[in-house]
């Protein structure tokens, strides 16, 4: 049917902040639908928590509203803008069950206000798990035996009754959030507890166990007519047990016959058409590998985080064309946007394989809990092509940016201490590195037999595992020759990887490459096998003969920041597209090299070209050999880019912007010390260290405490505030394990406020678009700070000092675009952190300042001055209201893993909060941040350590907050309005946390967070 003309304004549902489960493809699939329906003439009104996304950009929508996801706060802008309907599937499980909720409460019917896409009995149908279940046994589908249960009595005997392993699913929760495998009734109790306590609903399904099974996605698109299409089906490489979103995934699917790949199919159309979804879905079923029975595992009712996935593996654009479907328009009247001939009634033909590998924080957290089950723990993925399944998978190795040398030579960093025997028992449980390990087992021996036995991952799969450590031996110990050299990477061997394991000149290779019959070359994805002419510009390498990406001329390349972790989110993506944006509009044509598949960056429509590629030295040189740009812009990548500078200028290659001298004066510690000597700027005492002694030394003379950090880092990876030089010692071995032969910093500990800055600099004069203040203290990383701004505690002789040094900062370096400084305000201000690129604060203070600051960044290192730009130098005036930057953070997802602040990053996303007042302002970002009501006080728990805080714990008692010190196991009290726990060290403080996460209460790790709630204010320091 033709699309919808009794619509008009259309109000979009986000998903919030970036969280474990639920991360940056919510942010692609929004922007896209909302471009979707702007294409089609619709109004648009987003609603969404998080400043860091292209999806919050005035640009995006008509309308933004940088407010929190709660039924009262989007009921009061549904009332505002009156619109004729709501589209909640592209917000991931925030924003249909936020969706749920408006509609249970009335608010959609009282405003007449129609739920688009997928209704609401579909989305029940679909979520919950006794109605979902009810309508698999009318279709005749297969369920693993299983009951919904509302309490652990139930859920025991039923377990009882079809005997364990079990598995928990809890209802409406994202990422497997609460849920779990049990093996017996204590591990029964703890999971189902969490889970009913996680689920909106205190609703859990309890299933038979059908761990070992294959798990099979299919990403489905149906329309308003019933026309329905598999855009792709994904295999994973682990078996059923571990969530999706942990799991190593292959597209198109690799193991299936075609009689499973049919039943299948036609199962997951069957179920999505008895639904009635209209837009895209995702269906998750598991196959018995040594039957032809099947079970059907749940439906995603929205786009998912394999949608995203899906549609950079495929080129279909699922969230757009679902975002078309909403509004009436079917499959066959809605153009392939790639082929711009066909149309969208067709299922994409792949002649390629795609791997995903999904990125985890556990290089941060060396103490967290890595085995992996049906709760998802990974903060991003990585996506890579190629013509087999070992090109595509160890392309994606590449792309992981993990331990260098164990991405290299595929050998975990304990692969020499440990026999074939101790191998064999540890691959059994699945963890982060288990790719490694199996590759280690091989070389040691393993037959895939073993490996299968002890895994129950495909024995094709496995094949593939021991033909890469095969071509890895021949690598070893054969002759290298042109035909050796073109075999290796035809496998996806890169240069890299064959000198970690041969002693062999970048020369020789040259030479041997030169020789060889076939090279690289780099292939289009055009969704149909060249079936169709296609117009797409999104390229991956192979080895070959023909090259289907001719060189653009006049252009500029920027560098993506790879997969999103903690220390580098998706704010790196929305600077990426703003640059490109600024490159095309200047004239030049802009090319990307990335592989984050979740990202707005890696739309093929976004840049000119795109480069799906690891960013690699090997690979993104392989691209510019191709393209031979005007020049590189790495200030917008985050550290991956930046880490790539000096490889690149060795290799010729032009950095636009800041030159490499002027990175080098602010990463390298003593070229930093003595700019800043030189100029009479304070920064604290300190040295470098190569090594404990070193360190011991420093510290000695400084006193302690000491701030410890590895130099080039993101995140404050391995970064920590020491008081003793036990501490020293027991921090320092990560820190130099970080370090990667850099020195070790060991720094006087400053406490003061702690603020920050990005700045603008065309090389001579200096803009600030503002000075951005710490909630807490020095001590807690920046990007677990709630910033503010205008600052709440400086005055102007402070601001003033601040915009002077950072004057002379970006002055003497040359900064040519953006750089970000940060600052503690103590007795005077000292500069303590330099990072010659754009950082997380930049899509915050542009949505602030309404400044496309990466756009203009991007327009200084082009060539134009900030007189060209109309900005002034100097601070920018401040607004009236008052803006904070809140982090959220995901240790429900990470057992174990320390949560109490410091300087090393924990936070996964951040949302924003505004006001008249900094209390509305923070009133409004605890709700997605913290989840937590500040109008709304009670009892609080806190922990022994904090209750040594008599000033605080007087002033939160005359807020409302009277205080119960947590004894070790008590029982838990109700209505807790929220917990103070800021030490790692002591049982009661981590089971204090552990149990505050696990009953769903705030968690507060700061204790300056929790003094925000004081009505009269504390004693600031300064």
């Amino acid at each position: 049917m033709p699309k919808r003309t009794d619509i008009k304004k259309i109000v979009i549902l986000g998903s919030g902040p970036i969280v474990i489960g639920q991360a940056a493809e919510f942010d692609y699939a929004g922007s896209q639908a909302c471009l979707s329906l702007k294409e089609e003439g619709y109004e648009t009104v987003l609603i969404n928590s998080n400043p860091a996304t292209i999806m919050t950009d005035d640009e995006t929508a008509d309308k933004v509203y940088l407010e929190p996801l709660t039924v009262a706060s989007v009921t009061e802008i549904l009332k505002k803008e009156q619109p004729d309907a709501i589209l909640p599937t592209l917000g991931g499980q925030t924003g249909l069950n936020l969706a749920v909720e408006l509609a249970k409460t009335g608010v959609l019917d009282d405003l007449n206000i129609e739920l688009l896409g997928t209704n609401l009995h579909t989305i029940n149908q679909a979520e919950d798990r006794e109605e979902f279940k009810d309508l698999m046994h009318e279709l005749n589908q297969p369920i693993p035996a299983s009951l919904t249960v509302y309490d652990l009595q139930s859920g025991l005997d039923f377990a009882h009754e079809i005997g364990y392993p079990v598995i928990i699913r809890p209802a409406y929760t994202l990422g497997g959030t609460g849920g779990g495998i049990a093996k017996d009734d204590d591990e029964m109790t703890t999971i189902l507890t969490r889970g009913l306590t996680m689920s909106p609903e205190t609703e859990c399904l309890i299933e038979k166990s059908i761990a070992g099974y294959k798990e099979i996605e299919f990403e489905v698109m149906r329309d308003h007519n019933g026309s329905s299409i598999i855009v792709t089906g994904m295999e994973n490489f682990d078996p059923v047990g571990v969530h999706t979103g942990d799991s190593i995934v292959f597209a198109p699917t690799q193991t299936l016959t075609d009689r499973e790949y049919q039943r299948l199919r036609d199962a997951s159309l069957t179920i999505v058409n008895a639904l009635k979804i209209e837009g895209g879905c995702n269906v998750q079923l598991a196959q018995d590998p040594n039957s032809k029975h099947y079970f059907v595992i749940e439906v995603n009712p929205r786009v998912s985080r394999s949608s995203a996935l899906a549609s950079k593996a495929t080129g279909y654009p699922i969230a757009k064309i679902a975002a078309k479907i909403a509004v009436g328009l079917n499959l066959d009247e809605i153009i392939n946007p790639i082929t711009q001939t066909t149309y969208a009634m067709f299922e994409p033909t792949l002649d390629y394989v795609v791997a995903k590998i999904p990125r985890f924080a556990f290089d941060k957290f060396y103490n967290a809990d890595r085995v992996l089950g049906t709760q998802m723990k990974a903060t991003g993925e990585v996506m890579a092509i190629g013509t087999n399944i070992e090109e595509s998978l160890l392309k994606a190795v590449q792309s992981l940016e993990l331990n260098a040398n164990m991405q290299n030579t595929l050998l975990p960093e304990d692969a020499q201490g440990k026999s074939l025997e101790e191998f064999l028992a540890t691959v059994g449980t699945d963890t982060d590195i288990r790719l490694f390990e199996l590759f280690a087992a091989i070389a040691k021996g393993a037959t895939i037999e073993q490996l299968h036995d002890a895994t129950l991952i495909d024995e094709f799969f496995l094949s593939k595992l021991a033909h890469i450590m095969d071509m890895q031996k021949r690598l070893m110990t054969r002759m290298l020759t042109a035909d050796l050299l073109t075999r290796a990477a035809k496998l996806g061997f890169s240069d890299t990887m064959i000198k970690a394991v041969r002693e062999i000149t970048d020369h020789e290779l040259a030479q041997l490459h030169e020789m060889a019959d076939q090279k690289i070359v780099y292939k289009m994805v055009d969704t149909c096998a060249a079936e169709f002419d296609s117009a797409t510009p999104y390229f991956y390498s192979t080895i070959g003969d023909e090259n289907e990406s001719e060189p653009l001329g006049n252009s500029i390349v920027v560098i993506g920041a790879g997969p999103i972790r903690i220390g580098q989110g998706v704010e790196f993506d929305y600077t990426t597209v703003h640059s490109v944006k600024a490159i095309q509009a200047a004239g030049y044509n802009a090319i990307i090299i990335n592989n984050n598949p979740e990202t707005v960056s890696t739309d093929f429509s976004i840049s000119d070209k795109l480069y799906f590629e690891p960013l690699t030295i090997d690979s993104v040189m392989n691209v510019i050999n191709l393209e031979k740009p005007m020049g590189v812009i790495v200030q917008f990548g985050g550290q991956t880019a930046i880490n790539l500078t000096q490889q690149l200028v060795d290799k010729g290659v032009k950095i636009l912007g800041t030159s490499m001298k002027g990175i080098e004066m602010t990463e390298n510690r003593h070229d930093f010390e003595q700019l800043l000597i030189e100029k009479g700027i304070d920064h604290p005492a300190g040295d470098t260290a190569l090594s404990l002694d070193d360190a011991h030394a420093i510290a000695d003379n400084l006193g302690y405490p000491v701030l410890v950090r590895p130099s080039f880092v993101l995140g404050g990876k391995g970064m920590a505030v020491v008081h003793t030089q036990e501490e020293l010692d027991d921090y320092l071995v990560p820190a130099l394990k970080n370090s990667h032969g850099e020195p070790i910093l060991v720094d006087k500990d400053i406490t003061g406020i702690e603020c920050e800055v990005d700045i603008l600099s065309d090389g001579k004069d200096v803009f600030i678009p503002g000075i951005m203040e710490h909630l807490e203290g020095a001590g807690v990383h920046s990007g677990d700070s709630i910033a503010m701004y205008p600052p709440q505690h400086l005055n102007d002789a402070q601001k003033a000092e601040i915009v002077k040094i950072a004057t002379e900062i970006g002055t003497a370096v040359h900064c040519v675009g953006m750089m970000n400084i940060q600052f503690i305000m103590a007795d005077k201000p000292y500069v303590i952190d330099v990072n010659p690129r754009a950082s997380r604060t930049v899509p915050f203070m542009s949505k602030i300042t309404h400044l496309h600051l990466a756009q203009l960044a991007t327009q200084l290192i082009v060539g134009k001055s900030l007189a060209d730009l109309d900005l002034e130098p100097g601070l920018y005036p401040e607004p009236d209201q008052v803006y904070v930057k809140a982090p959220v953070f995901s240790f429900a997802k990470l057992p174990d893993a320390p949560t109490a602040l410091s300087p090393e990053m924990k936070s996964t996303g951040e949302d924003l909060g505004h006001g008249k007042t900094l209390d509305e302002a923070l009133h409004k970002a605890f709700f997605d941040s913290y989840h937590f009501d500040s109008s709304v006080t009670g009892p609080i728990l806190v922990s022994a350590h904090d209750a040594e805080n008599t000033e605080l714990m007087a002033g939160l008692e005359d807020s409302g907050y009277p205080h119960t010190v947590y004894q070790l196991d008590q029982d838990w009290p109700d209505n807790v309005a929220f917990v103070l726990a800021t030490e790692d060290e002591t049982p009661t403080s981590k089971q204090l946390a552990a149990k505050a996460l696990s009953h769903q209460v705030t968690l507060f790790t700061a204790q300056d967070t929790a003094a925000s709630l004081v009505k009269a204010p504390l004693t600031k320091q300064a």
